[in-house]
């Protein structure tokens, strides 16, 4: 089993940067529509792609936390170490509990599919001239 390593800094702030710049330009839109369709359409898909990349690298972030917690048994590892305190154990105790019953990779794998969705589907009405 390999343990994943962290992605360098700098693509670690490009995926950040490229939600914001994602959800910027979906909040733009409502703006930009008095400058005409083409920037919307450009935000749209700014937006869109955006949260692809993004949301498919939150998801695999998170798939990779619950995968090592559950493989080494770290929920289970931490009530038997020594030199913590009861309230050590119950703070570490809830945060491997939440990350393993989170549910926000699902959230993430959604948001991901949808909008890959939504941009074929614009795509194939674009280019059949709708």
């Amino acid at each position: 089993m390999a343990i994943p390593h962290s992605h360098p800094h700098w693509l670690r702030m490009t995926f950040f940067w490229t939600g914001i710049v994602a959800t910027f330009a979906y909040r733009a839109i409502i703006v930009l529509q008095d400058l005409g369709p083409g920037w919307v359409r450009l935000a749209w898909y700014v937006g869109t792609v955006g949260f692809v990349i993004y949301f498919a690298h939150r998801y695999q972030v998170s798939a990779n936390r619950t995968r090592l917690i559950a493989e080494h048994g770290l929920a289970q590892k931490t009530l038997k170490l020594s030199g913590l305190s009861d309230e050590d154990r119950a703070a570490m105790e809830y945060v491997f509990q939440t990350l393993e019953s989170s549910k926000e990779k699902w959230n993430y794998n959604f948001i991901f599919t949808l909008s890959g969705l939504a941009l074929v589907v614009d795509l194939v009405l674009y280019l059949s001239g709708r």
